[in-house]
């Protein structure tokens, strides 16, 4: 049983397999939050947790009740107004404009498993995994608005997921101007934030910074989660490693404007609101109408952040992504964007195909340029039918010729945009976002389609299933190339445009869920000009996301090392590109591409039809090589050894292990050479210490622990490859790992 209440004290008791959450229901009716950390034992209170003093400066609830000062409580879901001057989880605004509301708790409820909700992306228990849910009833009767609170425990995965729903029972509407998901109040302020920040081409980057005094957040107002800030953060120890210390994890089921904040108090206490951004967000709620947030992940380990990573990774893969792809190995693909962008005709796309059937490689992708008469990236958006002069006989008789090759065939597309030169501007100019009589801002010269339209949403989903069905097609990358400016929709009233940014949300949903379900063998790959949408609320629908536009080896270390502490490898689309790479012009081997594409969905991105006859044997070489360990990249239990973020970020490292403990992939990285440099050590991790391993077919076996704790040392007779004997800049090494029978 993973949830436990004592009625009497009105205490619940949420248990995973390592972990406690207790909270309690204080006077007044009130949450309060008593603990979160290491499992502990069940009993009826917890008293000692709960004892306050009388702060002088601070409101009481009543005359009657000097020492109960709600500024003063650790709360579950906290309001405004009414003691508690910290940031609240909700604020409402009811029609004589009064935002004071007086939530009280009513009564609970045990569900077993989880449900998905209905017009979100959500977590599930399809798998009788031992989840169960509590939900916890509250109402302000003054105004008849109920509140349920909704935590799920996923026991064996270490995870408890939250989220809110408003609903209107009063005869008045009310407007919801915030509702967080998820609410923690920790007892004090001894962690460091850690978050994962960047740009375009350089998105999450690991960002450590001690909590202090006041308010630090991580946010995102561009409707995307955005390649700025990822709405995963943690909160570690400060002595917390990879491999040991305190850390809680927090994730956000959601692909729009988002807010992951922590307030530190004046005396200490720690406050984690985890949702979607007040900031542009408004919703209006009518009598008999709910609000439904999105739901929040929540994670804690004593054992490091390896750990915190590994078990959310579970977590995803049992609870979150499609079932289909829990463990479905990832096609390797050739995409022909960075070989031939918009100058392509089917013979050249042909030899393409060919080329990549020869080298092994099991999907053909055909990007941008297909479509419309798009020769540029001004013109077609929304016009999404072949361009005769590219492929004359159509693009399904081309995907045809592709199948006929043995290859899967996928195609680019980017729903959520429109070209002013296109005919489906002309036909509805009032689809686009933007404000009458104002100028429209272009971003990477196109628009944005009015996702909160139902009508938009149909005329798309219309169009890309002709395609779809035409094709026969097995893969979709679906991109979003820009963030939204003027926030605006002419199908909306004035009282209900701050709704628009989460409207444009559910919209982009409900496009992949019309689209998934009645194609539920396409493979989705979400994208936004890279990495700009990297989140749960994708992978729910497109298991897989283009990690980042910057393709190039060096920088994808960092990018890839840091995606890695909130998302499973599988998650991560990662591919071999030309070189000079066409983002930094940095020249790096063949072979370090490879191994650090290895760790994700593996593809290429450049021209095989042009390859030297060598180039040509090593790609056949690595596509062979990562055929057979294909599982143990994708779904391997993922350990950080080096970090790039740390020092001089000259080394990366990390190493895959299966189940078994039985097989396992190190690679090192080296950014640039050092003459006579001295000697280093590779320090394993997540072996067993009792077995005895081989390493790159040694004739010497050795144990597990004395690989974790004597380690490896560079240079030695372990490095023969290519890039060890040549000491070259770029370099990268392998090392396999086997245990002997």
């Amino acid at each position: 049983m993973a949830i436990h209440v004592d009625e009497t004290n009105q205490t619940f008791h949420l248990q995973t397999d390592h972990t406690s959450y207790i909270f309690q229901v204080l006077a007044h009716g009130i949450l309060g939050q008593v603990y979160y950390g290491k499992k502990i034992h069940v009993k009826p209170q917890y008293n000692e947790l709960l004892k306050r003093e009388l702060k002088t400066d601070t409101p009481a609830y009543s005359l009657d009740e000097p020492r109960f000062q709600i500024g003063d409580l650790k709360q579950e879901y906290s309001d405004t107004g009414t003691g508690d001057f910290r940031r609240p989880a909700y604020q409402v605004t009811q029609s004589n404009g009064s935002r004071i509301t007086d939530f009280k708790y009513d009564h609970y409820e045990v569900v077993q498993g989880k449900q998905r909700l209905a017009g979100l992306p959500s977590t599930f228990d399809d798998t009788d995994d031992g989840a169960e849910t509590l939900i916890v009833h509250l109402t302000d009767e003054l105004i008849q608005l109920d509140l349920e609170l909704n935590y799920t425990v996923f026991p064996h995965q270490d995870v408890i997921v939250r989220s809110a729903n408003f609903k209107n029972h009063g005869v008045e509407p009310v407007a919801l101007n915030a509702a967080l998901s998820a609410q923690l109040d920790l007892p004090d302020k001894q962690y460091d934030l850690i978050q994962f920040a960047g740009t375009w081409a350089r998105e999450r980057h690991l960002v450590r910074t001690p909590l202090r005094s006041g308010i630090q957040a991580i946010d995102s107002v561009r409707t995307t989660s955005s390649p700025q800030q990822n709405p995963f953060m943690m909160l570690a120890r400060p002595q917390t490693t990879d491999d040991r210390g305190e850390v809680f994890g927090f994730n956000l089921v959601y692909s729009g404007n988002f807010l992951d904040q922590v307030e530190v108090d004046q005396w200490n206490v720690s406050r984690v609101l985890v949702g979607i951004n007040p900031a542009e967000f408004e919703w209006q709620l009518a009598p008999d109408k709910a609000f439904q947030t999105p739901e929040a992940v929540m994670s804690y380990t004593p054992d490091g952040m390896n750990q915190l990573s590994q078990q959310m990774a579970a977590f995803y893969g049992e609870h979150l992504v499609d079932v289909k792809y829990r463990r479905m190995e990832r096609p390797i693909l050739v995409n022909n964007w960075e070989a031939t962008y918009f100058d392509f005709n089917d013979e050249k796309l042909l030899n393409i195909a060919k080329q990549a059937k020869k080298l092994g490689i099991e999907m053909f992708v055909l990007d941008d340029g297909w479509f419309g008469h798009r020769n540029d990236d001004h013109t077609s958006l929304g016009d999404w039918f072949v361009d005769p002069k590219k492929l004359p006989n159509g693009v399904g008789a081309f995907a045809d010729e592709v199948h006929d090759l043995g290859l899967k065939f996928g195609l680019w597309f980017e729903p959520e945009m429109i070209s002013m030169d296109s005919e489906l501007y002309q036909k509805h100019p009032d689809w686009l976002i933007h404000v009458p009589k104002r100028r429209a801002t272009p971003g990477r010269n196109q628009y944005v389609l009015d996702f909160s339209r139902p009508e938009v949403v149909d005329a798309i989903y219309a169009m890309m299933s002709k395609v779809i069905q035409d094709t026969k097609l097995d893969y979709i990358k679906w991109d979003m190339n820009r963030y939204i400016t003027e926030m605006y929709s002419t199908a909306l009233p004035a009282d209900r445009q701050l709704e628009m940014p989460h409207r444009y949300i559910l919209g982009v949903y409900n496009l992949y869920e019309r689209l998934t379900k009645a194609y539920p063998d396409v493979l989705f790959e979400s994208c936004a000009s890279g990495g700009g949408r990297f989140d749960l609320g994708m992978m729910y629908y497109a298991p897989q996301a283009w990690t980042s536009d910057d393709t190039d080896a060096v920088e994808r270390m960092k990018i890839q090392f840091g995606t890695s502490y909130g998302y499973p490898q599988a998650m991560m689309g990662a591919h071999v590109s030309a070189v000079p790479n066409e983002q930094t012009g940095r020249i790096t081997p063949l072979e370090t591409r490879a191994n650090v594409a290895f760790y994700g969905a593996f593809g290429y991105e450049l021209d095989i039809s042009k390859m030297s006859d060598q180039e040509a044997d090593e790609v056949k070489k690595q596509v062979a090589f990562y055929k057979q360990h294909r599982s143990l990249y994708q779904f391997g239990k993922l350990y950080r050894m080096d970090s790039p973020f740390d020092g001089d970020g000259n080394v990366m490292s990390w190493l895959v292990v299966d189940e078994q403990q039985a097989h396992a992939i190190a690679t090192r990285y080296q950014v640039l050479n050092h003459p006579n440099a001295p000697y280093e050590r590779l320090y394993l991790r997540g072996l067993d210490p009792d077995k005895q391993y081989r390493v790159n077919d040694s004739t010497e076996t050795y144990y597990g622990d004395e690989l974790m704790n004597a380690g490896i040392v560079i240079g030695s007779e372990f490095d023969d490859t290519a890039a060890v004997k040549n000491s070259a800049d770029f370099s990268s090494r392998r090392f396999m790992i086997d245990a002997v029978q």
